[in-house]
C-alpha cells in the first residue's frame, strides 16, 4: 500500500469515526433528552393529576396514591385485596401458585375464615377478590360487593347507620372505563379516607 492509499484510508475512517460521533449525540439528545422532556411536559398539561402519581393529599401531607393499596387492619376501615408483596410498590407481584396449590388453597381458606368471622357472613357470599391477590400485589380497588359486606361491620365500628355508609360506598364507585371495559370498583384508601372525614 502506497501513502497515497494509506492517507486515504485514514481520512475514510476518521470520517466514519466523526460521524458516528455525530449520530450518537444527535441520537442521545433528540432520544433522550428532547423525546422524554416533550413527553414529561405533556403528560404534565394533560393529565397533570396521573403524571405526579394519583397522590391523595389531605393539609398538605400525602396520604396514599389512587394507584397504590394500602392495608387496613382495624375494624372501623375497609379492608384491601390481600397483597403477595406485601403492599410494597417495590416488590410487585403475584403469589405464582396454581389454583391446584396446596399451599394457596390453605391460605384462601383461613382469609375466608378470618372474613366470614369479621363480617359475620357465611363463607359462600364473599368474593373471590377478597380472598386472592392480584397480579400486581397492590391493586388500589375491590368490587362493590366486596364493599358492600364490610357495611355492617364499618357502620357498627364507626356509630354510623348502615344506609349512610352503603350510600359513601355509592358515592366512591368507580363505574366499568367507556361503561363496558372492566367492572365497578370502590377505591379503598379514598373511601377509608372520606369515611374518617365524616367521622371528625
Amino acid at each position: 500500500m502506497n501513502t497515497e492509499t494509506h492517507q486515504v484510508v485514514d481520512l475514510s475512517l476518521s470520517s466514519l469515526i466523526r460521524a458516528s460521533i455525530g449520530l450518537t449525540v444527535v441520537a442521545l439528545g433528540l432520544c433522550g433528552f428532547v423525546y422524554s422532556s416533550a413527553a414529561t411536559g405533556l403528560g404534565q398539561l394533560s393529565f397533570p393529576e396521573q403524571a405526579n402519581g394519583s397522590m391523595l393529599i389531605e393539609n398538605n401531607q400525602v396520604l396514599g396514591s389512587r394507584l397504590v393499596a394500602q392495608p387496613f387492619q382495624q375494624v372501623q376501615y375497609f379492608q384491601a385485596r390481600p397483597s403477595a408483596a406485601h403492599y410494597d410498590p417495590m416488590n410487585m407481584a403475584a403469589s405464582n401458585m396454581a389454583r391446584t396449590n396446596p399451599e394457596l388453597q390453605h391460605i384462601v381458606a383461613e382469609r375466608m375464615d378470618k372474613i366470614a368471622r369479621l363480617d359475620q357472613i357465611e363463607k359462600s357470599k364473599i368474593p373471590a377478590d377478597l380472598v386472592t391477590a392480584s397480579g400486581s400485589g397492590i391493586d388500589p380497588d375491590i368490587s362493590v360487593q366486596s364493599a358492600m359486606i364490610q357495611v355492617k361491620r364499618v357502620a357498627k365500628a364507626r356509630h354510623l347507620t348502615e344506609e349512610n355508609v352503603a350510600q359513601l360506598v355509592q358515592e366512591y364507585t368507580t363505574q366499568p372505563t367507556f361503561g363496558v371495559f372492566g367492572q365497578a370498583r370502590v377505591n379503598v384508601l379514598a373511601l377509608n379516607l372520606a369515611l374518617d372525614r365524616l367521622g371528625k
